[in-house]
């Protein structure tokens, strides 16, 4: 393997135990409120919200895709751009919603999420299908989709 290649594997592999520590950190010391004021006071923040698990699609009528991470990963990254291609390719087909979760850690506390990013695959009735942890490439993403029987034919 080319050197290159083994630094940006590194870099990521790094990247993903600091979210991991990061968030972890932010679980025990940060509560509600304190995370709402945060949110609340950063008026160039994009605003995410962020539905109980058990529940997170309840009114949707399609699957969904949630990809739980933060702008400032480097997977999570390698991610955004797959992510905005299949949002905008497979509309009709599946949603797919980001969560930044440096931005908004109870995101991460209600999703039960200790390393990011994280990908979670909802069916239309909002019930948890597949979680999927680290980088996932579009092709992974799609065959995951096939198998859980959602057809991706006539989107294209």
């Amino acid at each position: 393997m080319k050197t290159p290649l083994k630094l940006v594997i590194v870099a990521a592999l790094t990247m993903t135990v600091v979210a991991a520590v990061t968030l972890k950190q932010n679980k025990d010391k940060a509560s509600v409120e304190t995370n709402a004021v945060a949110v609340a006071a950063d008026t160039n923040a994009p605003v995410e919200t962020a539905t109980a698990p058990t529940t997170p699609v309840a009114n949707a009528k399609l699957p969904k895709l949630l990809d739980l991470g933060a702008g400032k990963c480097i997977p999570c990254r390698m991610m955004a751009p797959i992510l905005e291609e299949m949002k905008k390719e497979y509309t009709g087909k599946f949603e797919v919603e980001f969560i930044d979760v440096w931005k908004n850690p109870d995101a991460g506390k209600q999703y039960g999420i200790e390393v990011i990013p994280t990908q979670i695959f909802y069916d239309a009735d909002g019930k948890e299908l597949f979680r999927h942890v680290g980088f996932f490439a579009k092709e992974d993403i799609l065959t995951r989709w096939k198998e859980l029987g959602v057809d991706l034919q006539a989107a294209k």
